[in-house]
């Protein structure tokens, strides 16, 4: 933008002394150097703060799947990166073993609750020991605890979609066994019921950002166009300043001004729910001081924009 801009006086300039509108003297040779710091300083310089621009990722979450019944799976009804409903069914296993545990418990509790209510008549008529009473009374809630348990374990051999999204890299195929081990997933869910869009600000320039600001984007997936949005917040932590407990001392390492993450909602909920994970772009924040910048910085966005479409980098 500083070449632009450097560029437009200079042809302002040498139009003005071709016209003899301006005497080509010391002054005027030295203009464009002094419009040169001007602009830097003046402009540029001060736009870091006023208007940061950064790389803008779109990040998704993503859920492994364990079943929480181990077997035999009977069906595998999705489809790879089909789009998917809270509650549609991913998987199933086979119900046998599980279905025939909750007949065998559920025949206990009625023969428990028969005896019960046997006790209870007996105790009733002065025929029977109170004892007895609470002795079925406890066996009726054991077998009714285990037969909930057992109905549990019958409905998860049905494996469902915990939110909107799809499945990715799907490999699972009928006839496979799966366990319920949680370093073994058996596929991978990507959750779209919300979008994450990161924004990475360098530090000397993340001072004055705050959520509610304005936001503009332009991604390599939608080249030339321009979404607006707001700043959600402010990522209050990176990595290279968590701690973690340990037994060994503090252990010295490069101190490096890494970029803060500025977390950015897009108002055109449809298209950020569109985007793919991982999608990469650049984004700009409007903040509440140098405003004057924010006209240069628009400028600046709308040519990366429109240089989408030939740069692919």
């Amino acid at each position: 933008m500083a070449v632009a801009i450097l560029n437009i006086y200079l042809l302002l300039l040498f139009l003005l002394v071709h016209f003899k509108v301006v005497p080509f003297n010391l002054f005027w040779k030295v203009s464009p150097f002094i419009v040169l710091v001007l602009v830097m300083f003046g402009l540029l310089v001060p736009m870091g703060w006023g208007a940061p621009q950064g790389s803008a990722l779109v990040v998704r979450n993503a859920v492994s799947i364990v079943p929480d019944v181990a077997g035999e799976v009977t069906d595998v009804p999705v489809v790879a990166n089909a789009p998917l409903k809270s509650g549609d069914v991913l998987f199933k296993i086979d119900p046998t073993p599980y279905a025939a545990q909750v007949k065998a418990i559920d025949a206990q509790f009625k023969l428990a609750k028969t005896r019960l209510g046997q006790m209870t008549q007996l105790y009733e008529r002065d025929a029977g020991r109170g004892f007895d009473v609470e002795q079925r009374q406890s066996e009726a809630d054991q077998l009714s605890g285990q037969l909930e348990a057992a109905q549990w374990n019958l409905d998860k051999t049905i494996v469902r979609a915990p939110a909107d999204g799809y499945v990715t890299n799907l490999a699972l195929r009928k006839g496979a066994r799966v366990g319920t081990l949680p370093l073994s997933p058996v596929m991978a869910f990507i959750d779209t019921s919300s979008t994450i869009i990161g924004v990475e600000i360098n530090q000397i320039d993340a001072r004055y950002v705050a959520p509610g600001q304005q936001v503009e984007a332009t991604f390599k997936f939608a080249p030339g166009q321009i979404f607006a949005g707001k700043v959600e917040s402010v990522l209050q932590a990176i990595a290279p300043g968590q701690t973690q407990t340990s037994g060994s001392a503090v252990m010295p390492k490069a101190i490096e001004a890494a970029p803060f993450v500025v977390r950015v909602r897009l108002d055109d909920a449809e298209f950020a729910r569109r985007l793919p994970a991982g999608s990469a772009g650049t984004a700009a924040i409007y903040t509440d001081h140098v405003k004057p910048t924010h006209v240069v910085r628009r400028v600046i966005l709308r040519q990366l924009a429109i240089l989408n479409y030939v740069n692919p980098f």
